[in-house]
């Protein structure tokens, strides 16, 4: 196989992020449209995250926010964007990089990208463990470190979570309607055109 010189595979990621900064930008200036919502899954070990010492001590590693109901103060420039979120109410400001961005979902529209995140001083991912860009409901290519389950599934058990419900009963509800979504890999696309 030859070498990839151009590096397609960190330019189509960059695009990608550039979709979540595009479709944020724009709900920052006029909030969300109909029943969209996202969920936000970031390494909270990125350079550049800022978030509480509490919600470090809580999640050393990652964490998934969902933009909703309950959100203020979203703003975003060309690397970041920053919002405030109430954490069993107490409310705190968030600061994240696009490049931390490790998965974002928009349930309504059966949308969801997963990402490798850049390895950084401190959370480097060991060779051949990185996941590439995906869309659509099922996870493919090889898992990110840990098996991180797709993002379509974890945002389906947040908000199970976040109503109440049981969160297999809200997978269910949410792969029900979600049938014929169409899962595209970075991977795959490589070696048919490769």
């Amino acid at each position: 196989m030859a070498a990839d010189l151009i590096r397609y595979d960190v330019l189509t990621q960059e695009a990608l992020r550039g979709v979540i900064r595009k479709v944020i930008a724009e709900v920052a200036q006029t909030g969300l449209p109909g029943e969209h919502h996202f969920f936000v899954t970031f390494d909270t070990l990125h350079p550049g995250v800022r978030i509480s010492s509490r919600l470090r001590a809580q999640y050393p590693e990652e964490m998934t926010i969902v933009l909703q109901h309950q959100f203020w103060d979203l703003s975003i420039t060309d690397t970041t964007f920053e919002v405030g979120l109430s954490f069993n109410g107490v409310p705190e400001r968030l600061l994240v990089p696009f490049r931390a961005i490790k998965a974002f979902v928009d349930p309504h529209a059966s949308f969801g990208l997963k990402f490798d995140v850049p390895e950084t001083a401190g959370n480097a991912v060991p060779a051949g463990t990185a996941n590439t860009a995906t869309t659509g409901t099922e996870e493919m290519g090889p898992p990110l470190v840990g098996a991180v389950p797709s993002p379509l599934k974890e945002a389906a058990e947040a908000e199970a979570g976040a109503e109440g419900e049981e969160p297999k009963e809200a997978l269910a509800k949410d792969e029900a309607g979600k049938e014929g979504a169409e899962v595209v890999s970075l991977d795959a696309f490589r070696k048919k055109n490769g």
